[in-house]
């Protein structure tokens, strides 16, 4: 059976059904925030990179919230795959205990980007000939923003009834904030249906910048007045772009790579529950989404990806989560290869789905 299923939007459907894929028309790769579920694109991503797959002939965008950024800021690292490893290891490895709060998680944060991420290398980073990144995150707004559980709880639950009405009632608790490296910002910045602001990276708030993006609310304590962007308590970029919610191909041709973790695509966090809730075709036309198949999942321990639910699981009994997390990583190796293979023996035509 196969490990992958692969499906496309409508124009990187035709493209591919019409003469297969061609590397260099990819012109951004999208990590979504999965929070653990990422750990299955581990060996996608690293044989991507090793092979230098990606931004051959043009500088590629590497655009994630979360997980998805965290993953991202690696492959811009002067030695990507072991600073990519490392991330793997310290990720996996990290522990939480039943007196952590979201300040010490906060700070058991900063020590892992700061492991993975050395500050001699930023200017590398922001400098990068082939990569670009864009780090998605939500500034919070009125209870939203406030540290005290209870009360971002309740500003929680109202932004969660007001979702349930319309997704734009997101925008009353939470700004999007995209920070970019590079010149310019990405060309999905100036497209209508984009609210938000940009700021460009530097080496000053680009560690901030990734902590923020992975600071999940109720969890972990935001990260407050971000240097060069605007004054307020910063966020997991998945409040408002959980999975995939922009047209991030700047032309009709370009396709837009997506590694997900299940077949379903969530706009935004508070929609987890929203069936009916998904992306337009528009936003999906150019995304060519490759995600394991259910008897790829049914393999991994527990019969599924790794998710923050492990945490709880195995709260008492670490180790065997850290197992179970390292087998799925060990079993997800292969997935890039298997990727890899379809495209240039010319299969991915006879298997690609229509998203």
């Amino acid at each position: 059976m196969s490990r992958l299923r692969i499906k496309a939007g409508q124009r990187a459907y035709e493209i591919i059904k019409d003469g297969g894929l061609n590397y260099d028309s990819i012109s951004a790769y999208f990590g979504p925030a999965a929070g653990p579920r990422w750990l299955v694109a581990s060996g996608f991503d690293t044989t991507l990179f090793n092979n230098e797959i990606l931004g051959r002939h043009r500088r590629l965008y590497l655009i994630g919230s979360s997980a998805g950024a965290w993953r991202f800021a690696a492959w811009l690292q002067p030695e990507a795959a072991a600073c990519y490893q490392k991330l793997l290891e310290s990720y996996i490895n990290i522990s939480y205990t039943r007196k952590d709060t979201p300040k010490t998680i906060l700070e058991k944060f900063k020590k892992l980007v700061n492991l993975y991420l050395e500050d001699d290398a930023l200017s590398f980073a922001l400098a990068h000939k082939k990569y670009r990144l864009v780090i998605i995150t939500a500034r919070a707004r009125h209870l939203v923003a406030l540290e005290q559980i209870w009360l971002q709880k309740t500003g929680l639950i109202a932004a969660y009834l007001f979702n349930l009405f319309s997704r734009n009632n997101i925008y009353r608790f939470a700004d999007r904030v995209v920070f970019y490296s590079g010149a310019k910002p990405p060309d999905f910045c100036f497209r209508p249906q984009f609210r938000g602001s940009f700021v460009q990276l530097n080496e000053t708030n680009f560690k901030y910048a990734v902590m923020a993006s992975g600071a999940i609310p109720l969890v972990v304590h935001g990260v407050h007045d971000i240097y060069g962007a605007p004054r307020g308590v910063y966020r997991d970029g998945g409040l408002v772009d959980y999975h995939l919610t922009h047209q991030f191909a700047a032309k009709e041709t370009d396709i837009v790579l997506f590694f997900h973790h299940q077949e379903r695509i969530v706009p935004g966090w508070l929609d987890k529950n929203l069936k009916r809730r998904m992306p337009d075709a528009e936003t999906l036309s150019n995304v060519l989404m490759v995600f394991p198949s259910q008897s790829f999942i049914e393999r991994l321990p527990d019969g599924k990806v790794p998710d923050r639910d492990d945490f709880l699981t195995y709260l008492d009994d670490s180790k065997t989560r850290i197992k179970n997390w390292q087998k799925a990583v060990e079993l997800s190796a292969p997935l890039g290869e298997d990727f890899l293979e379809l495209v240039e023996s010319g299969k991915i035509k006879d298997v690609v789905e229509k998203l």
